[in-house]
């Protein structure tokens, strides 16, 4: 009797904080749901006319940034794509007087993406 007593508690706490099937899907879906968006806001970005000239100016290639988003995962991920929506905000605006910080977030943008891949 004492043992059943002493191990229905651990058997209690232990089946309260196992989640179900149901909610691990919930999760891993919206992570890559998250993780789709992010790479689809960078690659509108390098899609862009302006993020092409301004590639083209600075030497790089942009279909080697586009191709290596598709490798991008977690922290490099995210920063990518505050970078493209920073760009992009920038570009949206169509302000004359935001035009180098613009240059400068799409080449940091390319930059951050190839660096990436080449490290990896």
């Amino acid at each position: 009797m004492l043992t059943l007593a002493a191990a229905a508690p651990r058997l209690h706490a232990q089946s309260a904080h196992v989640a179900s099937d149901a909610a691990l899907d919930a999760v891993m879906k919206q992570h890559a749901d998250q993780a789709s968006a992010q790479r689809e806001a960078i690659l509108r970005v390098l899609d862009r006319e302006e993020v092409r000239a301004v590639a083209g100016r600075a030497g790089l290639d942009i279909t080697t940034a586009a191709t290596a988003v598709a490798t991008l995962q977690g922290d490099d991920l995210k920063t990518a794509a505050a970078q493209a929506q920073l760009a992009d905000e920038a570009l949206a605006g169509g302000q004359s007087s935001i035009r180098i910080s613009t240059t400068m977030i799409i080449i940091a943008l390319l930059v951050v993406i190839l660096l990436i891949v080449a490290i990896d």
